[in-house]
């Protein structure tokens, strides 16, 4: 194909060339049924034709028998002569009819004669006269009949025929291009459905941060294959939809986390500020004044330091995929709860604290620090958000495959509206409170993504006067289920 045309195939849609390609698919088809057809109707008029002159000279031999030669006429426009070829040239016997070129005659009878056949069969123009079939026959020994018949019947006949055949193919070809087409198209407008999809997709507006593809492809038609195409590109849309909707919250959450880090460090770097700023007057403070404003300074910087531990511990505990901040050991969980709880009584004197454990130790691979931060945060979210004589529990079980550690109290419960966020990250239930009071609302989003990091789940359960968080925790190393667990009773 030259390269102009094959430009110009190129740049046409693919229902064009399939109609195209359909056509020429069919042009083809339509030529070697024609030249079949053709090439048999033009063979079965010549064995007709051929099969009337075999009659005729049956009897033509009888007449040229008798009379030496012959004398009945038989149909229009035929030849026949009869010729002697017992010498070495055959001769003609008169009267005979005969065209003014009849060579072919005699040298049909001379083949006739030296191949020792009963016939013979051939095809000659004979000058004007046009394309003759001519039959050589034997008579008798030494004796040829030879009659010749006009072709002109079959060929008009094979003319006629192709003609017919041009002008039905072609017409033919035509409708199966148009409605070949037509039928593409509407096969195919699905997919141009999908393509208008794409186009008015890359002319929306991407750069929000809730941005949201409003189209879909959700016109119906164009079989099995164009219907798995169609919710192929649906399922990619919803899932270019979910990775939006996943980055605008992480964005939000980011922005959340900024806002709220940088209020939160404000305030101590404020007072450390302003506690450097009195030292420069400290030559004319007494010596206790300074003593406090000394101690206030570390008490601020000790609060600085700590938040900024718990939030590089949860940046490390994101990136756990690149490196994992725990240290697994074999660890009595029962043993854990118990330090834990003796250390609350320590800190927390007001809050009357219940310990349940059941007969065995709950062995497991954790990071045995970390896990404590965990239950330490829990018992101090429990004391920091409950007023003072609120009773609180810790039980540890096993069910199953799983390590069970759950921290209750008996306080006024978590809002509705509070429980899906109170384990994110700066987040407090009651916004009133003090930061000495309230804490940096880091300790639940801590022990939720260090639960998390050990492959367990940590969950909320809340109604006036109680609330439950559950920690679950796979077992792993040889740990062993215990029976039901029992109160420990009050330490």
């Amino acid at each position: 194909m030259p390269g102009g045309l094959r430009h110009l195939y190129g740049r046409l849609r693919l229902g064009t060339r399939l109609a195209l390609g359909l056509g020429v698919l069919s042009l083809v088809v339509f030529v070697v049924v024609g030249t079949v057809l053709t090439t048999s109707m033009h063979g079965y008029l010549e064995r007709q034709l051929s099969d009337r002159m075999e009659s005729a000279q049956v009897v033509q031999a009888k007449d040229a028998v008798e009379h030496g030669t012959v004398r009945r006429e038989t149909y229009l426009g035929w030849y026949q002569a009869v010729y002697d070829v017992s010498g070495d040239e055959p001769r003609l016997r008169r009267p005979a009819a005969l065209p003014a070129d009849s060579s072919a005659f005699a040298g049909l009878a001379g083949r006739l004669a030296d191949t020792g056949a009963d016939d013979l069969l051939d095809s000659r123009p004979l000058g004007q006269e046009g394309t003759y079939r001519i039959r050589a026959c034997e008579v008798e020994p030494g004796v040829v009949l030879v009659t010749a018949a006009p072709t002109a019947d079959i060929e008009n006949t094979v003319t006629r025929l192709i003609t017919v055949q041009v002008i039905a193919f072609a017409l033919a070809l035509l409708a199966l291009v148009v409605l070949g087409r037509w039928t593409l198209r509407r096969g195919l407008k699905p997919l141009s459905d999908m393509a208008h999809t794409a186009h008015g997709i890359a002319s929306h507006d991407l750069t929000e941060s809730a941005a949201r593809l409003p189209l879909r492809a959700d016109r119906g038609g164009g079989g099995p294959e164009v219907e798995e195409l169609r919710t192929a590109f649906n399922t990619m849309l919803e899932h270019i939809d979910a990775s939006f909707a996943v980055r605008a919250k992480a964005e939000r959450r980011l922005r959340r986390f900024v806002a709220d880090a940088s209020h939160e460090l404000r305030t101590p770097l404020m007072s450390v500020r302003g506690y450097a700023d009195l030292f420069q007057y400290a030559a004319a403070n007494a010596p206790q004044e300074r003593e406090r404003h000394l101690s206030r300074l570390r008490a601020e910087a000790a609060r600085m330091g700590v938040l900024l531990e718990d939030l590089l511990l949860l940046a490390r505990l994101d990136a756990s995929e690149v490196e994992t901040p725990l240290r697994w050991t074999d660890t009595d969980l029962v043993e854990l709860v118990r330090q834990a709880a003796d250390a609350f009584r320590a800190s927390h004197p007001g809050h009357p604290l219940r310990v349940t454990t059941g007969p065995a130790p709950v062995c497991t691979a954790v990071d045995a620090q970390r896990l404590r931060q965990v239950v330490d945060n829990l018992l101090a979210n429990a004391a920091v958000h409950t007023p003072p004589g609120t009773e609180v529990s810790v039980c540890v079980a096993m069910t199953g495959a799983e390590a069970l550690v759950t921290v209750a109290d008996t306080g006024p419960g978590i809002p509705p509206a509070d429980r899906e966020r109170v384990f994110d990250r700066f987040y407090r239930v009651d916004k009133a409170r003090t930061r000495d009071r309230g804490g940096s609302g880091l300790g639940l989003s801590v022990a939720g993504s260090l639960v998390h990091a050990h492959g367990g789940t940590i969950e909320l359960a809340s109604r006036p006067g109680e609330t439950v968080f559950t920690v679950r925790l796979p077992l792993r190393r040889g740990a062993r289920p215990t029976g039901p667990p029992t109160d420990g009773g009050p330490g």
